[in-house]
């Protein structure tokens, strides 16, 4: 982040919480812990744009005034992408007007043309750019629903059984 930001680490076990403030704002990241030895670099290319981009997802979500931004690390959960973003605006014209921005910053940012769900409504918007997810809500589809919950879980161990 830009700005006068200032960022710390909590481990919570097997996940590391990035508390990142801005402007009297607080961004949650949640990462799992990886090794990077072995990792080719044109994965590390890649997940080093995986990450300029989320930057550019959370300071455009800010930026909007988007309420309870949060950001997990999926990567090695899920084909899905690396990182998925929840956040919520106060009302479907708000959440459509974060949306709409945010699909034109990542356009003049040259990140393509991301594929877009639930623009028209307003309720609950999708974003797909590949590597990152984004889900815009209103407040009360949020919670309904507690998406971040179901990603955000400690993963089991490997000799747990069920």
């Amino acid at each position: 982040m830009t700005g006068n930001g200032a960022g710390n680490a909590r481990d919570h076990g097997r996940r590391a919480t990035l508390v990142l403030s801005r402007k009297g704002k607080t961004l949650r990241t949640a990462h799992s812990k990886g090794n990077a030895a072995g990792v080719s670099s044109s994965a590390l290319e890649s997940g080093t744009a995986a990450i300029h981009a989320l930057k550019l997802v959370l300071a455009s979500l800010e930026e909007s005034k988007a309420e309870d931004i949060v950001s997990i690390d999926i990567a090695g959960k899920s084909a899905l992408g690396d990182h998925m973003v929840v956040a919520s605006g106060r009302s479907n014209r708000h959440v459509t007007a974060i949306c709409d921005h945010l699909l034109r910053d990542l356009k003049n940012a040259g990140l393509g043309q991301a594929k877009v769900e639930g623009l028209a409504h307003g309720d609950w918007v999708l974003i797909d750019t590949g590597d990152i997810i984004i889900h815009v809500f209103r407040p009360e589809i949020r919670e309904f629903y507690s998406i971040e919950k179901m990603w955000m879980t400690p993963e089991a161990e490997e000799d747990t059984v069920h």
